[in-house]
């Protein structure tokens, strides 16, 4: 009955309540929390049954990723390729491929497998920048197939390298005048592909992604996923085909469906098809958030200003990359994004825009600040995503402007040697995702996965936000390094603020939803070196338990 109250026991309930921080046991009525504390204290609500099955564990809000892709259950339709072993959404863990040899051998033995000898075949994750010196091109894949298309997306979702056969079907040549088609010495193009326009040249690649990211079981796989990593509520920045009636009213009916373990908010983005005018953007984003419902919601806008640092793409300040040859793309021109900013801003939407150099972030700040003279708008939450390069006296600025900063930390662990070593140097690479600095000036922060960028898990962006190891055991930027409350703060309060949603979730206290991720232990009391390795039972989302499953 809808005003049946269950009162939840646990060893611990870390609330990040600042008024009330901890308690034993939480009260729920329907899908939203009457109170927290001891059983005593709770039990005032009325009749209740007490549910004891989290006696042993510790209970926190529900871990909110705030900038996340369905992608993260859809690129497993395609063979993965990367430099890191991952576990796919059914529990199989694929080795990674630690040299550009065992990539290519990979690739060698998926084709054998692929029956149509002319279809294009995908691989994603692959990362050349773990092997320095040489570079994935059409040489390589041609090793493979001189007849059949192949197409691998890199790891950082913005360069793709395809073989010779791909080049010819699509027309790609030395007379191409499109921005990221690399060249080698002989003018001719080497295969690699850098950000969307250049990429998306191979138009059966984006149908394919397109496809597999309108699928239901993908989707279903994504919820399955948040369920496994704590994770009640999830993005879905920019990527999806929302333009799409079809694709819409599938992602409306799934999340929906009691069985979809999590909260899903959608960004609107036009990279991938639908409308390229501001005002028709619009117009598409208000009819989608004219559905929404408390487990499906619609943010606002996904933007992009530049590419990825670790693809060279990335808009660099001086003085520019350290030991590789980069020039930064503009996915969209400045003054092109100025203009569309000033219509989303003047319509009420919240923006995220995507910047990973300093200089695209320098933009932002900017073209935030003139629409805000033009239209004032106090509580706006623009949103700087990735935030790699920021500098302090930026981040006093974003402050100053009400922009908050949505800093992509797993970079420490996958990338910061590399930054370290080869993109940006040293110095630079301490500052990266600066979360301690982000704090100190004011900012409202959060940090995330870019799921499937890097693996979906809020506790592994923690883990890397408060001890900053590399995978070669270097600390990259200790005075950068956060305190796990800090850290558990931008992944819970400070991940529903941006989302506009921090009255909702975020914390567990009367009258939000009773969302909460249930541990083994409280990422607060565990080594900081263990956060990443806490065992995750599942999650109760609206006060609906859904324990995870592995296989």
């Amino acid at each position: 009955m809808a005003n049946e109250i269950t009162i939840f026991q646990a060893k611990k309930i870390v609330t990040m309540n600042p008024s009330n921080p901890e308690g034993t046991h939480v009260a729920v009525r329907e899908d939203k929390i009457l109170g927290v504390g001891t059983l005593d204290e709770v039990k005032g609500w009325g009749e209740y049954t007490l549910d004891d099955t989290f006696k042993d564990k510790v209970l926190i809000p529900g871990l909110v990723e705030a900038h996340s892709h369905a992608t993260e259950g859809s690129m497993w339709a395609d063979p993965y390729v990367g430099y890191f072993d991952r576990t796919d959404p059914h529990g199989k863990i694929w080795p990674g491929c630690q040299s550009l040899e065992a990539v290519v051998a990979r690739i060698k033995e998926i084709e054998a497998e692929v029956a149509d000898p002319n279809s294009l075949l995908m691989v994603w994750g692959m990362d050349p920048i773990y092997f320095p010196g040489v570079r994935l091109t059409a040489d390589h894949l041609d090793t493979v197939s001189t007849t059949r298309p192949i197409f691998v997306l890199h790891a950082n979702g913005h360069v793709a390298t395809v073989n010779s056969a791909c080049l010819r079907a699509y027309g790609i040549s030395r007379d191409s005048a499109v921005v990221g088609v690399l060249r080698g010495s002989d003018g001719e193009p080497n295969g690699e592909l850098s950000e969307l326009v250049a990429m998306f040249q191979v138009t059966e690649a984006l149908k394919r992604l397109q496809a597999a990211m309108a699928a239901e079981q993908a989707l279903r796989d994504y919820g399955r996923i948040a369920n496994l990593t704590g994770c009640t509520t999830v993005t879905e920045l920019g990527t999806a085909p929302m333009h799409d009636p079809t694709a819409t009213e599938m992602f409306r009916r799934v999340v929906n469906d009691p069985a979809f373990q999590a909260r899903l908010v959608v960004y609107y983005g036009s990279s991938f098809g639908g409308p390229q005018d501001a005002e028709g953007i619009v117009d598409a984003m208000q009819k989608l958030k004219a559905e929404d419902t408390d487990k499906f919601r619609t943010g606002g806008i996904k933007t992009y200003l530049d590419g990825s640092i670790q693809g060279l793409s990335a808009c660099v300040g001086w003085p520019g990359y350290y030991k590789a040859e980069g020039t930064g793309i503009w996915n969209e021109a400045p003054e092109q994004f100025a203009a569309k900013l000033a219509v989303y801003h003047r319509a009420g939407i919240n923006v995220h825009t995507h910047c990973n150099g300093d200089e695209a972030v320098q933009v932002f700040i900017e073209k935030v600040e003139d629409v805000l003279r033009d239209c004032a708008w106090l509580d706006h939450r623009h949103t700087v995503q990735h935030c790699a390069l920021t500098t302090a006296a930026q981040y006093r600025k974003m402050a100053k402007l009400g922009i908050c900063a949505n800093l992509f930390i797993n970079h420490v662990w996958y990338w910061s040697d590399q930054h370290y070593e080869i993109t940006v140097g040293p110095e630079r690479a301490k500052r990266m995702n600066s979360c301690a600095t982000a704090k100190r000036e004011g900012v409202s922060y959060s940090f995330h996965s870019d799921a499937a960028i890097t693996p979906l898990g809020q506790l592994h962006t923690m883990w890397c936000a408060v001890n900053r190891v590399t995978p070669k055991g270097r600390v990259v930027g200790e005075t950068e390094r956060i305190s796990a409350y800090d850290a558990l703060y931008a992944a819970t309060v400070g991940a529903a603020y941006q989302l506009h949603m921090d009255h909702e979730i975020g914390t567990i206290e009367c009258g939000k939803f009773a969302d909460f991720a249930v541990l083994d232990e409280s990422p607060l009391d565990v080594d900081p070196m263990k956060i990443k390795d806490i065992p995750v039972w599942g999650t109760v989302v609206g006060g609906v338990k859904y324990q995870a499953v592995q296989g």
